[in-house]
């Protein structure tokens, strides 16, 4: 047929394949982590009897540690409430926006912003939609305001911190680059451990968290790393950071100069 032989035409063409290959790649690499997401909502709202054991197994066990312990508890407040609180973070975030903007750095500034945005918007329209209540227990060691499901902290502790190490990875070391995603990776973790052991979550709320962050996260990657494809930039790895030219003076090409592609 015709129409279906045009179609096979402009698929020949290298750009149409590039296109396509971006379009399947960023499609896998999001479903990776909104498949899981989805599934733990259906769960969630069926109210699964092995994932509530789970959940109130540990709820419970941390909640009798916390109050057992209240210098480690106390310690697990100032970490949550200040050091990894979503404000905190989200002045890191809108502070290193700022800076590139400074930079004219301005499609990573748009991406570092809508990263944050989007993340916190979902968030929140998840919470509104399966409202789930918090843990409750006869003696709190803290309170929360709000659903559960998803944790808000644990969602913005993974939006945030992949913004800010995928942003300034360029400026270190390669041999230091390591210990970035690592001391990423603990501060998340930490901040998921603080919200279950101070009985404001459920450990399914936090895993929930850090699922749907990492789906925004890859979601606007991949249209970040899209955009650089088109402008002559293919063939770096995610490992030097999502814009290693930030690093120059002119850290993003000129639209109407074409560059040839590398790798």
């Amino acid at each position: 047929m015709p129409l279906l032989r045009r179609l096979a035409d402009r698929y020949r063409r290298p750009a149409d394949r590039r296109f396509g290959v971006r379009l399947l790649g960023a499609a896998a690499v999001t479903a990776l982590g909104a498949v899981p997401f989805g599934l733990l909502v259906v769960l969630v709202e069926t109210k699964w009897q092995p994932l509530h054991r789970v959940d109130a197994g540990a709820a419970g066990r941390l909640n009798r540690v916390a109050l057992d312990h209240p210098a480690w508890t106390s310690t697990l407040r100032l970490l949550s409430d200040h050091v990894w609180d979503p404000v905190t973070l989200r002045l890191a975030v809108a502070a290193l926006t700022c800076w590139l903007l400074y930079r004219r750095a301005w499609r990573l500034a748009a991406w570092s912003g809508v990263t944050a945005v989007a993340g916190g918007l979902m968030g929140l329209l998840v919470k509104l939609a399966v409202e789930r209540a918090r843990p409750a227990f006869q003696d709190p060691v803290a309170h929360a305001p709000g659903y559960s499901f998803p944790s808000g902290h644990a969602m913005t502790a993974t939006t945030s911190f992949a913004v800010l190490v995928l942003v300034l990875l360029p400026f270190v070391p390669r041999a230091w680059r390591p210990v970035c995603w690592a001391v990423g990776i603990v501060s998340v973790v930490g901040v998921c451990f603080t919200r279950v052991a101070l009985g404001v979550h459920w450990f399914s709320d936090v895993v929930g968290g850090c699922l749907l962050g990492l789906v925004v996260v890859a979601a606007t990657a991949w249209a970040f790393r899209s955009w650089r494809t088109d402008t002559g930039h293919a063939g770096e790895a995610l490992a030097d950071g999502l814009e290693p030219e930030i690093t120059d003076a002119h850290p993003e090409p000129d639209p109407h100069e074409s560059r040839p592609a590398r790798g």
